[in-house]
């Protein structure tokens, strides 16, 4: 038997508009184990807790999408579920006792994998060890919840109605199925309506659609086949993603040069979207003009100053000075390790950082940076000098000549403000590294993926 050799994916040309999706600064694959294990009651100690983020991490899914590189497992058994939310209690009740009195969560999310591949009765455990640890309402404060066609069942959503749900984000993609087959999601248009009918018929949240350009064989019509169903649901918004092949994921055997492709896909995506009515919010954020603020609306470059708090094996918290987590995979067989250790650990066992990144100064004024210029509002000069001093182009001077040679800034940005040009917003997957520190970017280079 002939064994054909399975091709690597590429390396990213560095004039790539697609060089790495930044949603937080630094990346996890930046994260290193910390050798003394600082406890969380210092670094928690001093920080402004008036208004932190709560995201709960659920690494469950029904299924392992072919583009996905997020720390998930699929359909794992029903005692590792329980499991899992017992050590999420446990953590819950650890992190609760060490924060400053007085904070407040300005905003919640339940992401993953997929909250909702949990039973209806798990979700109302989820709400319920949250607010009994922390002391909390969550109808009082904007949540998100992510799912997926298959998960979004009336008993799982009238559990987040009932709970005071703002939001609800699913992953369609394509609303071809030769398209979601193509990028390895086998999943029918018929319980893609389903889905969307029983959201629409059983809460009242916003809706997000996420939908993913540069699919094999997509084309700007089947693209504007999608987006035009998409909108016939009236989603308060939509995010556009471009597919990413990567190293350990069902794609990541399919390397192609189609930049330009994507590119287009993209500008024919953003263009198609603002003629309806939408508002640009980031490259890959777009939201209806007359949809009213709920709190959960908001873009994943948000978090300048707020802190967030991290429940899961999977989920992140966010210190002034430290961001930490536990350990990160994308392989099926790491991923289960870490639940499994995760499972496996007592209280005490909560109340340290392992994984992580300490920001020095230098480093807290890229991640101000990185989140607020990759936002299609302008980037507040004047909050960065209040905050740090100076201006950002004094502090990064090499970016910004950089970024000015290639027409991806505003000349006329406005007093004291700093803005993408529309085509810097569209390659801000290019801009998000450029502004990476050296420390980082040597980080991330040397990280094995696993």
């Amino acid at each position: 038997m002939t064994v054909t050799p399975v091709p690597r994916p590429e390396p990213v040309r560095e004039d790539s508009p697609y060089r790495s999706y930044v949603y937080a600064y630094p990346h996890k694959s930046a994260y290193r184990p910390f050798a003394d294990r600082p406890p969380l009651a210092d670094l928690w100690r001093d920080e402004d807790v008036s208004a932190l983020s709560l995201y709960a991490h659920i690494p469950f899914c029904e299924m392992r999408c072919g583009f996905c590189n997020l720390f998930t497992r699929s359909t794992p058994p029903a005692e590792q579920v329980t499991a899992y939310l017992d050590a999420m209690e446990r953590q819950a009740g650890e992190v609760a006792a060490v924060l400053p009195d007085g904070f407040r969560f300005a905003r919640a999310a339940l992401g993953g994998g997929t909250p909702t591949y949990l039973t209806a009765d798990e979700l109302v455990r989820v709400y319920d060890l949250t607010e009994r640890a922390f002391g909390v309402d969550l109808s009082r404060t904007p949540v998100s919840v992510e799912t997926s066609p298959a998960t979004a069942t009336p008993d799982r959503l009238d559990v987040l109605q009932a709970r005071g749900l703002t939001r609800i984000s699913m992953g369609v993609q394509s609303f071809l199925d030769s398209e979601a087959h193509a990028a390895g999601r086998p999943q029918k248009r018929a319980e893609v309506d389903r889905a969307l009918a029983a959201v629409r018929g059983h809460t009242s949240a916003d809706l997000n659609l996420d939908l993913i350009y540069g699919i094999d064989r997509q084309d700007a019509r089947t693209w504007a086949y999608s987006l035009d169903t998409a909108l016939e649901w009236a989603p308060e918004e939509v995010y556009l993603y471009p597919l990413y092949v990567r190293p350990l994921t069902g794609l990541g055997r399919r390397a192609r040069d189609w930049d330009d492709h994507r590119l287009g896909l993209y500008r024919q995506g953003r263009d198609h979207l603002l003629e309806r009515g939408y508002e640009q919010v980031s490259m890959r954020m777009f939201r209806r003009a007359d949809a009213p603020a709920t709190g959960a609306d908001v873009p994943d470059h948000c978090c300048q100053t707020d802190g967030m708090v991290g429940l899961g094996c999977g989920a992140r918290s966010y210190t002034a000075s430290a961001h930490y987590s536990f350990d990160y995979a994308v392989g099926v067989g790491h991923v289960r390790s870490i639940i499994a250790d995760y499972v496996g650990r007592g209280a005490g066992d909560f109340a340290h950082a392992e994984v992580g990144f300490l920001l020095d100064d230098g480093e807290r004024r890229r991640r101000h940076l990185v989140q607020s210029l990759l936002r299609a509002e302008a980037m507040d000069a004047a909050a960065y000098a209040e905050r740090f001093g100076g201006h950002p182009a004094e502090d990064f001077p090499e970016l910004f000549a950089a970024l000015g040679a290639r027409g991806w800034l505003e000349p006329d940005g406005g007093p004291g403000t700093v803005r993408l040009s529309p085509e810097g917003l569209a390659h801000s997957d290019a801009v998000g590294p450029m502004a990476f520190s050296a420390r980082v970017s040597a980080l991330m280079a040397e990280y094995e993926a696993r």
